[in-house]
């Protein structure tokens, strides 16, 4: 995956195998656009349109000025952060209900500052296996231009019930 530039217009429209319908996205990925983590919600996550076919999510952040560093650009971690939320999804499109996929490593690079206001990302994942998935992830500002791309490896771990 691998874009200097998109139309990030298109981003979130029905096309191809894009699903933007929420109720016909998969459960664990419905539930958690639903409730968004705590995190997610700070960031302004927005999930837009998914293609589990080919494991593609498509999002935006409306970043505030409370992501920002003292310099007015949004704080790397943010941004890790970000693309860390689009990886997630995207390999939360075949998992099993009960099953999460922590991360076991992500690599950012930052390519140009991101700032508050409409950023886009899409993630996609490159591999699946049984226990593990590799995934990438790209973010643009609101003319199209690629801030940061990122890597990343989960793992696929089936939460046990507890016992009430």
């Amino acid at each position: 995956m691998s874009s200097t530039e998109i139309n990030v217009s298109q981003l979130g429209t029905a096309r191809d195998d894009f699903e933007t319908d929420s109720e016909n996205w998969p459960p664990n990925v419905k539930a958690a656009h639903d409730k968004p983590s705590p995190t997610s919600a700070h960031l302004g996550l927005e999930l837009l349109a998914v293609d589990k076919a080919r494991g593609i999510v498509e999002m935006a952040f409306n970043a505030s000025d409370s992501l920002c560093n003292k310099w007015g650009g949004i704080q790397g971690g943010n941004v890790a952060a970000m693309l860390d939320d689009a990886m997630a999804f995207a390999i939360g499109l075949n998992l099993d209900w009960g099953q999460i996929s922590p991360t076991l490593e992500l690599k950012v690079s930052m390519l140009a500052p991101a700032r508050p206001g409409r950023l886009y990302a899409v993630g996609q994942v490159v591999r699946r296996g049984r226990s593990v998935g590799f995934v990438e992830g790209l973010l643009y500002d609101d003319t199209g231009q690629l801030l940061a791309t990122s890597s990343s490896t989960a793992n696929f771990v089936t939460l046990k019930k507890r016992d009430k």
